[in-house]
C-alpha cells in the first residue's frame, strides 16, 4: 500500500506533465506541394491555440449580439418588435391629445356663442350635464299571449310572400318581364312550341335522361304534386307575380315551402304522366295570370 506522500508526489508529477504539454511548443509549417519550399511557419503551443480559439469565439459572440441588438436585423427575430412603433405611438398620442383639446375649445366657443345669443354670461368651462336619474335596469318587457298569437299568424300569412328588397330596406316597385334574367331550366331541343290556342301554355324540351331541371329564377316552391296526366309537377312563385311550372319529371328534389335560387336543381327530367311520349320537360311561365312564351325569354 502506497503512503500518502507517494500519492501526492504522483499527482504533482501528473499536474506538471499536463502543464508541460500545454506549454510545449509545436511548429506549424505550410509547404509548397511541388517544391516542398517552406512558405509560412508558426510556433504554437496548446495553450496558445486554446486562448486564440476562445478569444475568437468571444469576439464572434460579441459581434453577433451587437449586430442583433443595434441593427434592424433584430426585427426578424421572433419576440422582437420594431422600435419605431413606440415613437409612432407617442406621436399618435400627442395628436389625439391635440385633437381632443381642439374639440373642447370649439365646443366651448359654440357654447359661449349660444349663451350670448340667449343673453347670458359666457363661461370658461362647459358645465357637466345633470343626469335624469332614471334607472332602466329594472324595466322588464314581457310578451303577451295576444302578441305571440299575432306574430305566429303574421308569419304564416307572409311565409310565401316574395319581395325584392333594396339595400336601403325598401321594396322595389313592379318591373317588366324584360328586366329579369331567366336561367334556362334545361338545355335541349324544343319539340312542341308555345301555342295558347291549343291550350299548350309552355314549351316541351327534349334532353338526355336523368338531366337535372333547374329553377329559372329565385323563388319559393308553392306547388308539389303528381297528377295522372302531367306526372310529377313542381311550381315556383317568383318576384312580381311571376310563376313557373315544370311538368313530367321523373322525381322532385324540393319540397313545398323551400326557397330556391336561379340555376338550383329542383327535379329530374322524365316522362311521367299520360300526356308524355318520352323523356322531356314541359315548362311554363305565367305573369299576372297570363302565360308567356319561354322561347322569347331565354335560349334553350
Amino acid at each position: 500500500m502506497q503512503s500518502e506522500p507517494n500519492i501526492m508526489e504522483q499527482q504533482s508529477k501528473q499536474k506538471k506533465k499536463w502543464t508541460r504539454k500545454l506549454r510545449s511548443k509545436y511548429k506549424l509549417v505550410i509547404l509548397n506541394d511541388q517544391t516542398y519550399e517552406e512558405r509560412i511557419s508558426f510556433r504554437l503551443s496548446r495553450w496558445n491555440v486554446f486562448v486564440a480559439m476562445g478569444t475568437i469565439a468571444i469576439v464572434l459572440i460579441a459581434l453577433t449580439i451587437g449586430l442583433i441588438a443595434f441593427t434592424p436585423l433584430r426585427e426578424y427575430i421572433p419576440g422582437y418588435t420594431d422600435m419605431s412603433l413606440y415613437h409612432k405611438i407617442d406621436i399618435l398620442e400627442y395628436r389625439a391629445d391635440s385633437l381632443e383639446m381642439d374639440f373642447r375649445q370649439k365646443n366651448l366657443y359654440l357654447y359661449n356663442l349660444k349663451m350670448i345669443l340667449e343673453g347670458r354670461d359666457t363661461v370658461n368651462q362647459i358645465p357637466e350635464t345633470v343626469e335624469s336619474g332614471i334607472n332602466y335596469d329594472d324595466v322588464t318587457i314581457t310578451r303577451s299571449k295576444e302578441d305571440s298569437i299575432l306574430r305566429v299568424d303574421f308569419e304564416q300569412q307572409s311565409m310565401y310572400n316574395i319581395f325584392l328588397i333594396k339595400e336601403d330596406g325598401k321594396s322595389s316597385g313592379r318591373s317588366s318581364v324584360s328586366d329579369f334574367i331567366f336561367f334556362t331550366p334545361l338545355n335541349g331541343i324544343i319539340t312542341n312550341s308555345f301555342n295558347p290556342r291549343e291550350k299548350h301554355f309552355g314549351v316541351d324540351i327534349v334532353a338526355k335522361k336523368n338531366e337535372a331541371v333547374k329553377a329559372t329564377l329565385n323563388g319559393v316552391v308553392i306547388f308539389v304534386n303528381w297528377t295522372l296526366e302531367t306526372g310529377y309537377v313542381i311550381g315556383i312563385q317568383h318576384q312580381h307575380n311571376l310563376f313557373s311550372v315544370y311538368k313530367h319529371n321523373s322525381s322532385l328534389l324540393k319540397d313545398q315551402g323551400a326557397f330556391v335560387r336561379a340555376g338550383e336543381p329542383i327535379a329530374i327530367v322524365g316522362e311521367s304522366g299520360e300526356l308524355s311520349t318520352g323523356p322531356h320537360l314541359h315548362f311554363e311561365i305565367w305573369y299576372d295570370g297570363t302565360p308567356l312564351n319561354p322561347a322569347e325569354l331565354m335560349i334553350f
